[in-house]
């Protein structure tokens, strides 16, 4: 098969299905371009904050990209490229962006709040708590999980902490130029965007070497950069969105256009022939030597290529707060997730020229990442373009999502958070409404900005320096949470479009996909973990399994809420149906 073939087709599928399906889609749940966002009815100029789409669609597609859609089909691609190839495709166009929209719009229509917020609008205060409470440990699991990553990244690629630290007062400046001083978007981008890649080349001039210049160990540099960066989080999470968050996921967004221009202009001209084998049946002997079965793995594995929940708590973190009008729904929502399907069958492509054994030898070593940016240089240096220099801005770009991706986290899960206890303190004060009693100080310090910021990277700093053997089991539970996750978005989207009488089978038949493929996969999860726990001790496998039991708990607690109500809303049309033929 080619390469570039396989490209083609899969674009042209995913620009089929922006301009039928995710049309049919906003007709289907009613976007309304004439109707106010809450960016313009809430503005407080700190999270609710009207932004011109372009920016948007740079800080939504940032955030929600990561190194996600990198790894997973790079890891999957064990299972055989058309297998992967398929999932991506078909995964994006009916789950994938639908899900990124569908959920844009809810929170849209709920005041910019989190997805829990619509939650408790069907299936009341206990189904709210207990999804946030499944969101908040997602949340923290992906800001460990990639602030390892770019620690990393960092110590093994200096030259990427150099560019990625001055990419940080690049984008703050930008975020005053366009805001404070009224720069047009359109200028200040001449202006920066020349400006970010300059510091790209500045960071290879300039490596900031931490093992050199202390004289540490790589273990103490990882852990010190990891203190870095969560410090640098505290700090992203509590400034206004529009000074830092905001323009540092836009000007990041052209690191990855330029990474996706370059890598697709050499593949359709190096039209790559693929080796690996198109399918590996239903079950493979990983590089570990283990067996694993093409379901539930394949679908888990390649996760945000295809479908992601952790793009929910975007879209409905700070997406939402920032749309200017509904009629951004459609392009921020369902086209950034489609433009992250072509990074996935991308990366694909990049490692699937490899044979098999090849392939198999690369994953064993553990670096996704750089089987990337390798394959995608080989094909740079096949058109003339230096192949070692290919390779380290692959790897920068990368890096620069990691970081937009740790920083919206937490503010993500400070949001969540704080979510947490005014709907608890609401619960408390439900009983005696007249009285309306103040909060708690407990509440009111939970409710903080700054405590609540505290509490999640206090999280993350026990995660990966204080409990080194933990942070080993971290993705793997990422990966399994995840795609739970974006189950219960759209079982609470299936029901909320059943309320409302629209078309809720668009959200319900993914969801019941989603539900059978995640949940035996966080099952399987607990089961091999807890194995490993009783066989070589807690360390081996006991956080995992305790995780993984409490997630898959509270997910089986919400599905079971979710279908009484499911229950009540068709008992209650059949009785309206009855009550109309009488």
């Amino acid at each position: 098969m080619n390469g570039a073939l396989l490209l083609l087709a899969g674009i042209a599928c995913f620009t089929l299905a922006y301009f039928l399906y995710s049309r049919f889609i906003a007709k289907a749940i009613g976007v309304d371009p004439s109707r106010p966002t809450p960016a313009h009815t809430m503005g407080d100029g700190v999270d609710y904050v009207p932004a011109h789409p372009m920016v948007l669609y740079g800080h939504h597609f940032a955030a929600i990209a990561g190194a996600g859609p990198i790894i997973g089909p790079v890891l999957a691609s064990q299972f055989g490229w058309a297998a992967v190839a398929l999932w991506v495709v078909l995964g994006c166009i009916f789950i994938g962006s639908m899900h990124d929209m569908v959920t844009l719009f809810l929170s849209v229509r709920h005041e910019g709040k989190s997805i829990g917020s619509v939650i408790e609008s069907v299936m009341g205060r206990s189904g709210k708590m207990i999804f946030l409470m499944f969101c908040f440990s997602a949340l923290v699991l992906v800001m460990a999980v990639f602030t390892g990553q770019v620690a990393d990244a960092f110590v093994s690629n200096p030259e990427v902490a150099t560019s990625s630290l001055l990419g940080i007062f690049e984008a703050a400046l930008f975020g005053v130029c366009v805001y404070k001083f009224r720069w047009n978007v359109f200028a200040a981008s001449f202006v920066f965007v020349p400006l970010l890649f300059l510091l790209v080349w500045v960071g290879v001039l300039f490596p900031c070497d931490l093992t050199a210049i202390f004289g540490v160990t790589k273990e103490a540099c990882k852990n010190i950069w990891v203190v870095v960066l969560f410090v640098y989080c505290f700090v992203a999470s509590t400034l206004p969105v529009w000074l830092l968050l905001q323009p540092r996921d836009y000007l990041n967004s052209y690191l990855l256009y330029a990474m996706l221009a370059l890598g697709l202009v050499a593949v359709f001209w190096v039209c790559p022939h693929l080796n690996i084998n198109a399918f590996s049946g239903l079950s493979v002997v990983n590089a570990k030597g283990a067996t694993q079965g093409v379901f539930p793995l394949l679908f888990v594995t390649v996760a945000c290529g295809a479908c992601s929940g952790f793009h929910a708590l975007v879209a409905s973190g700070t997406t939402s707060k920032q749309l200017d009008s509904e009629s951004h729904i459609r392009p921020v929502g369902y086209g950034c997730m489609l433009l992250e399907g072509v990074v996935a069958l991308l990366a694909l492509v990049a490692v699937a020229w490899h044979s098999q054994e090849d392939l198999m030898a690369g994953l064993a070593g553990g670096k996704p990442v750089v089987m990337f940016a390798q394959g995608l240089a080989s094909f740079c240096a096949k058109i003339g373009l230096p192949e070692k220099t290919s390779e380290s801005f692959m790897l920068l770009a990368v890096a620069a999502f990691l970081m937009t991706s740790v920083d919206a986290c937490t503010r993500l899960a400070r949001f969540v958070w704080q979510e947490i206890w005014s709907t608890a303190s609401a619960s408390d004060a439900a009983g005696d409404s007249a009285r309306a009693p103040a909060p708690s100080p407990l509440v009111r310090l939970n409710k903080n900005m700054y405590f609540a910021t505290g509490v999640v990277i206090a999280i993350g700093v026990y995660l990966l320096v204080l409990n080194p053997s933990m942070a080993h089991n971290l993705w793997t539970m990422f990966a399994s949470a995840n795609q739970m996750l974006a189950a219960l978005t759209l079982l609470t989207a299936s029901l909320w479009l059943l309320k409302k009488h629209l078309k809720f089978w668009i959200a319900l038949l993914p969801m019941v996909f989603m539900i059978v493929t995640s949940g035996t996969a966080v099952f399987q999860l607990f089961l091999q973990s807890l194995d490993k726990w009783m066989k070589n001790g807690f360390a081996a496998g006991g956080v995992t399994a305790i995780g993984s039991a409490v997630l898959f708990c509270l997910a089986v607690t919400l599905l079971v809420l979710g279908a009484m109500k499911l229950r009540k809303i068709l008992k209650n049309a059949m009785l309206q149906k009855i009550a109309k033929r009488g």
